[in-house]
């Protein structure tokens, strides 16, 4: 097949594959579409998926075709899929878009213990593809659908802060949107439903279409929660079996105890922090503590937060700065949240994760630099010097770890990139934040 001389070899197939993998979330889909062309020619891709919590929908193609698309259009074609195709094999079909019947492949996938996903491609006619290429698309959406996952999951710490506050701002406009449309539709029902009119066949048919359009509206919502939340009981599942490989060739024993409120539903980059927080939890004390048993549970307080504990009988001699490692203390901060660590010689050591469900009110105008613990300021104040961590670590008589936990924390409650604008903050703010900021 000329058509698909670019994915004609392996070689030429895995290269198609880095090409996708390298490109930058917000063009994935274009990408996709672009080394698909030549397999698949298609007028359109549309794709769904619970990996993006704040962009599970994402289209590319003519509007005319791509406003078709909706998530919930997206999740009936993958359960179609599904239902007439099986699980791990494309499906080649008709349905009815933008007011035409349209030939469609739709792709569906699950990444390990993740939500679905599912790619839909638009095709020019409906000649059916070859075994070969439905294989070759098969496995190319699985490797990217697992490929975003792992990105979800260990997401740099900004990255992870922006997804929150991008879910947030998308949560609150559907919601928005979807109070209005159902006001509407009950207010038609309201007159349709009223004994004063005549034609009761018209009005029994109005009545059922309106009553179909709320109850999509309602499906709609739901399914936007579920892509972008996780039940906490289900995450902390997750977490339990990515524990147990970690702990398969030790002697230790693990112990874990799942939310009381297991049905509420948490944020999935918080979920995703979590995990990861109690991961490098696991791994610092397997490393330094060396326990025979562990404890680790989740819970949720009054005060609206996600706490993950992390609890060992080994050595109890576990430094302050023990999430450090992996920018994990970062993407906590990144979350508003905080950890600490509690270690007595001789009896182990606790680890506790504090990452708060709701997005903290943005803070009133005042002195930037308010926010800021004794310490951090005495970073902050060796940093506006142009002192290197090194330097720093002397200076203060504290480990060169620690001083990188209190600059990463530094940034996060400054809200700053880097350590020149935080300088730069300090330099502003001067004697009267309590900085002497002469060398």
């Amino acid at each position: 097949m000329d058509e698909t001389a670019p994915w004609a070899r392996p070689q030429d197939a895995l290269a198609r594959a880095v090409e996708v993998l390298r490109e930058p979330r917000p063009g994935l889909l274009p990408k996709l579409s672009e080394v698909l062309e030549p397999l698949v020619p298609h007028l359109a891709a549309a794709q769904l998926s619970g990996v993006c919590a704040y962009s599970p929908a994402n289209t590319v193609g003519p509007s005319e075709l791509t406003e078709a698309f909706g998530s919930l259009v997206i999740s009936r074609l993958g359960e179609r899929a599904l239902a007439e195709a099986g699980p791990g094999r494309p499906w080649q079909g008709d349905a009815e878009l933008a007011g035409a019947e349209r030939p469609l492949v739709v792709v569906t996938t699950t990444p390990g213990a993740g939500k679905g996903a599912v790619l839909v491609l638009i095709r020019p006619d409906g000649a059916p593809l070859t075994t070969d290429v439905l294989e070759i698309l098969q496995q190319l959406w699985d490797l990217v659908v697992t490929h975003s996952d792992h990105r979800a999951t260990d997401a740099a710490p900004a990255q992870a802060a922006v997804s929150r506050v991008s879910a947030n701002a998308r949560a609150w406009a559907i919601a928005k949107s979807t109070g209005t449309h159902s006001a509407a539709l009950t207010a038609i029902l309201a007159p349709l439903r009223s004994a004063d009119l005549d034609d009761a066949a018209a009005r029994r048919a109005a009545t059922e279409l309106a009553v179909t359009a709320l109850l999509d509206l309602r499906r709609s919502a739901d399914l936007d929660r579920v892509l972008s939340e996780e039940p906490a009981d289900a995450a902390f599942a997750r977490l339990a079996r990515e524990l147990r490989p970690l702990l398969r060739h030790t002697r230790v024993r693990l112990d874990v105890a799942p939310p009381a409120d297991g049905a509420r539903s948490v944020p999935a980059d918080l979920a995703h922090t979590a995990r990861d927080a109690v991961r490098a939890a696991v791994l610092v004390m397997l490393d330094q503590e060396k326990p025979g048993r562990l404890h680790v549970s989740w819970q949720f307080t009054a005060e609206s937060v996600l706490r993950a504990v992390v609890r060992g009988d080994g050595l109890g001699a576990l430094a302050a700065d023990a999430l450090g490692v992996h920018r994990t203390a970062e993407r906590i901060a990144a979350l508003g949240g905080r950890s600490t660590v509690e270690a007595v010689p001789g009896w182990g050591a606790t680890i506790t994760v504090d990452l708060p469900l709701a997005l903290p009110e943005p803070a009133s105008v005042g002195d930037p630099l308010d926010g800021l613990q004794p310490r951090e300021r005495e970073v902050l104040d060796q940093l506006a010097r142009g002192r290197r961590n090194r330097d720093i670590a002397v200076a203060l008589h504290i480990s060169e770890s620690t001083v990188k936990f209190h600059v990463a924390n530094i940034l996060a409650k400054l809200g700053v990139a880097s350590r020149g604008e935080a300088a730069a903050l300090a330099h502003r703010a001067g004697p009267s934040a309590g900085l002497h900021l002469a060398s």
